[in-house]
């Protein structure tokens, strides 16, 4: 039994967002499900602990009766078998922007990543925003290096833009010149996808739009439409 994959575009807690985020808490399995929080993203710069203290409000404000925000803030921390332990007991694990090669540098290979598969793998909804959404895919685009790096995997054959409606899509051109068979996927700002729909198609929530770069076509798609990655 899989799980489900939200992500979302930036811009995160407030207004629309709250339509793909409740919908991940319904699928975690509703208000008393555990939610643990991943702040790492947000660590180079020392804003891990207030963006975790407003996913944390978010969330509650949202219902959820269950939200921890983990210590996890590097490598170091991502190995701690405690933290590991609370991700695995996760019905919904949500990781925050920021730093994306930081984030994936902390987890890959690490226990608590091993930890999200196992959740994931039994039910449980894995995602985040921006920085949070992009280390899923195969390919992540890190901009303070300007360059495609190895993403966590989960999403064969992708690249996730965020903030496209704002700047993700200047990145697009460069990408699709790096990574010529890869589909780049461009989110908008408060806007959020699930593969909740029919078959596992991706769903659009929220105010903006999906945009999918691929084999020389761009699609968009809007609030409510599902689409095949």
């Amino acid at each position: 039994m899989k799980g489900f994959l939200l992500l979302e575009g930036g811009a995160e807690f407030g207004g629309r967002m709250a339509d793909p985020d409740r919908r991940a808490i319904e699928l975690a399995g509703g208000p008393d499900a555990p939610l643990c929080v991943i702040p790492a993203a947000a660590a180079p710069d020392h804003n891990h602990a207030r963006a975790g203290e407003n996913a944390r409000r978010w969330f509650v404000s949202l219902g959820s009766r269950q939200v921890s925000v983990l210590p996890l803030i590097d490598r170091a921390s991502a190995d701690s078998p405690e933290i590991a332990d609370r991700l695995r007991a996760a019905r919904l694990i949500y990781m925050l922007g920021g730093f994306p090669a930081h984030l994936c540098e902390s987890l890959r290979d690490s226990l608590s990543w091993q930890a999200m598969l196992e959740a994931y793998q039994a039910g449980a909804v894995l995602g985040g925003s921006s920085a949070g959404a992009m280390v899923l895919a195969e390919h992540l685009y890190d901009p303070y290096r300007g360059q495609a790096l190895p993403g966590l995997g989960l999403l064969p054959g992708v690249c996730i833009l965020p903030h496209h409606a704002s700047f993700g899509r200047r990145w697009a051109p460069a990408l699709q010149a790096q990574l010529p068979q890869v589909t780049l996927l461009g989110i908008d700002e408060r806007t959020g996808l699930l593969d909740d729909g029919p078959e596992g198609e991706w769903r659009v929530y929220g105010q903006g739009a999906a945009t999918l770069y691929r084999q020389g076509q761009v699609s968009v798609y809007q609030g409510g439409q599902l689409f095949r990655l």
